[in-house]
């Protein structure tokens, strides 16, 4: 991940917070409920892979770790547990985990797993890629809060890659995104630039250029996605801090 170049947004250039999922959900008492929940839902949606896998290295088998995350959600979304979150303080990251760790302390005092949730699934859970991506895990005897945060952190660059590429994709240049996404998290081996114009039918200068206009834009991108889960744009940088101190651990 040292390739990566999170860079190439001025502080300030933010978009307004007021628009982002979490602030969104913090300032339920101000605007629509349904608004609100409706926002909680997608930022759910989008970062159960964490709670499963602290689920699951908390030493739930992966039915069970399934059904816990599952119930879990449903309650989420039902209940207001958001009394006691301080928007000057509040990432939706911290939030999940404590949530999580107050609803399973409370479910080990039911007898019947089959019961939890009531047979609702409020957020779609493709089991066999939560397993997959939980036993790509370390074998090493990583603490439950370590995994969360690792796997909080590797959905993040998930969700921006994803979005660039859509966004690529959109403009036509599906295939120097293709090409050139090695450089990114340097998890791939990176052609030389000479190659990849070839392929591409451009001058290795222009290729240059492109990967350092798409690590710009990948840098704006993961900052963006960032702010849908903070509740002030100053809590950004931390959040990216985090982030890279999650995966080097």
């Amino acid at each position: 991940m040292r390739n990566l170049e999170p860079g190439g947004t001025r502080p300030g250039t933010h978009q307004p917070f007021a628009a982002t999922h979490w602030s969104l959900v913090l300032a339920a008492g101000r605007d629509s409920a349904s608004d609100a929940n409706a926002a909680l839902e997608k930022l759910c949606r989008m970062y159960w892979p964490p709670l499963y896998s602290f689920v699951r290295r908390s030493g739930h088998p992966p039915a069970d770790a399934q059904d816990l995350t599952q119930g879990f959600f449903l309650q989420l979304l039902q209940r207001n547990f958001l009394d006691g979150v301080d928007p000057r303080k509040g990432r939706f990251r911290s939030f999940l985990l404590a949530s999580l760790k107050h609803y399973l302390s409370n479910e080990r005092d039911r007898a019947h797993a089959h019961k939890r949730g009531g047979g609702l699934a409020p957020i779609s859970i493709d089991a066999q890629d939560a397993e997959g991506r939980y036993l790509l895990e370390p074998a090493d005897p990583m603490t439950p809060e370590k995994i969360y945060e690792r796997r909080w952190a590797l959905t993040v660059l998930d969700q921006a890659l994803a979005r660039l590429q859509a966004e690529y994709a959109a403009t036509g240049r599906g295939a120097i995104f293709e090409q050139l996404k090695g450089e990114l998290t340097g998890t791939a081996e990176r052609s030389p630039h000479g190659e990849i114009g070839r392929k591409l039918g451009m001058t290795a200068g222009a290729v240059k250029v492109a990967a350092h206009r798409l690590r710009q834009r990948f840098g704006e991108v993961l900052r963006a996605e960032i702010a849908e889960t903070v509740a002030r744009p100053e809590d950004v940088e931390e959040e990216i801090r985090q982030l890279f101190h999650a995966l080097g651990s």
